[in-house]
């Protein structure tokens, strides 16, 4: 059950879910109902986690262009100083377009890579990936989340993008008690591209050099035909996920 004690911001406090039936009633559903459903049950305390990959676009483009909820869903974005610049410049593109509420945290007492590299010491994902990962992605996503007074937060993840993520439900609670909502959970990539050439929804042109899955510059390659679709993530680390959605 998602109880009342699990929620932590005042606003939740009438809110009450049963996560299993819940779970039983999205299968098979499409991913703007599941976000009809969040919107209408949830109307506070709502945010979007995306670092504007595909999946995150057509998350976005469902809120934004089809659904458009009053006052709009905030959309947290994670500036770990290690972007590509085509994320960065693509980020400020859809932020235009879809006119987004857009909040972005970053780790606090630094503002480049190269003052984060003075500080923390060079290449830190080499020598220590699960602290930088930490400093650049998992304590901003809990402080912000935090100051967003969230209640639930909704994920671009997908089953079919690792064996990690195969039997990911489409509601579940974070570590803090939160709904993590899930809407494209039974998607496959097929599917994400089908909606977005169907609906035109922007992307970033990394997609189409080759990198299926886009996190940070440094620990990021493209992908070959017929490997994992984060197989570029983390490559020859043995990672597959960095933490946020363990």
């Amino acid at each position: 059950m998602f109880s009342k004690t699990m929620l932590t911001p005042p606003m939740a406090a009438s809110v009450s879910f049963d996560l299993d039936a819940l779970n039983q009633r999205f299968e098979g559903a499409h991913p703007r109902d599941i976000l009809a459903w969040a919107v209408t049950e949830i109307p506070q305390g709502l945010v979007q986690t995306s670092a504007f990959n595909v999946d995150d676009m057509v998350i976005t483009d469902l809120l934004y262009r089809d659904l458009r909820p009053n006052p709009p869903v905030p959309v947290l974005f994670l500036d770990t100083l290690h972007h590509f610049a085509e994320t960065l410049a693509f980020v400020q593109q859809a932020k235009e377009k879809y006119s987004l509420d857009l909040r972005t945290y970053k780790i606090p007492d630094v503002d480049s890579r190269e003052a984060f590299a003075a500080r923390y010491g060079d290449k830190l994902w080499e020598t220590n990936v699960e602290q930088f990962h930490h400093l650049t992605k998992i304590e901003p996503l809990q402080r912000g989340l935090a100051e967003l007074h969230t209640v639930a937060w909704i994920t671009g993840r997908r089953r079919d993008q690792a064996l990690t993520r195969a039997n990911m439900p489409y509601v579940e609670l974070d570590k803090e008690g939160r709904l993590k909502i899930n809407p494209l959970a039974a998607w496959t990539r097929k599917q994400t591209w089908a909606y977005v050439m169907e609906h035109g929804v922007i992307y970033n042109p990394l997609h189409d050099r080759g990198y299926a899955s886009i996190g940070d510059e440094p620990l990021t390659t493209p992908i070959a035909e017929g490997e994992d679709e984060r197989a570029g993530r983390w490559r020859g680390m043995g990672k597959t996920e960095c933490g946020i959605h363990i």
